[in-house]
């Protein structure tokens, strides 16, 4: 279980984010066409942002950063996470010209239990933590970051940095 906050209020996750130097948890997560697929499937480094909702403005916010900054640099899937369903992200990404990232939802699968994000008590329970995993090519996870606060937008740079 890991304590991270929600406007200064201390809420709980289900766990913890995969360690640096681990295989990440080959999750499956559903498309924007209702598709399940395995992380595995998905080529190159990858860069999880994941969030609580695409409906909040630091989410959108880090889903649009991460569209731009990532997928300037070669061999990089931005993959962004959240609980929301597939429709409210294919609206957001079609309206924001989100064309780069790709973005799934949990809602029908596991990924919040194996990467440890599902928040467990509060407002917001069941809902995924806002946090940051980069993987290298074979897996491995080379960043992983919970951002301590809810409100607040990931360390863009040290994410960035890894790829």
């Amino acid at each position: 279980m890991t304590r991270i906050t929600l406007k200064g209020n201390p809420i709980n996750t289900a766990g913890s984010l995969p360690a640096v130097g681990s295989t990440a948890p080959d999750a499956t997560l559903t498309g924007l066409d209702l598709a399940d697929k395995k992380l595995s499937s998905l080529p190159g480094k990858r860069v999880l942002n994941i969030f609580p909702s695409i409906d909040t403005g630091v989410c959108a916010t880090s889903v649009r950063t991460f569209n731009k900054r990532a997928t300037e640099k070669p061999n990089v899937t931005v993959i962004n996470v959240s609980m929301d369903l597939p429709f409210a992200l294919k609206r957001f990404c079609g309206a924001e010209g989100i064309d780069k990232a790709l973005s799934f939802s949990g809602f029908r699968g596991d990924f919040g239990k194996q990467y440890g994000v599902t928040i467990q008590d509060g407002g917001m329970a069941g809902l995924y933590s806002r946090a940051v995993v980069v993987l290298d090519e074979s897996g491995k996870v080379v960043h992983a970051e919970q951002v301590p606060e809810i409100g607040q937008e990931p360390n863009y740079e040290a994410a960035l940095a890894k790829l």
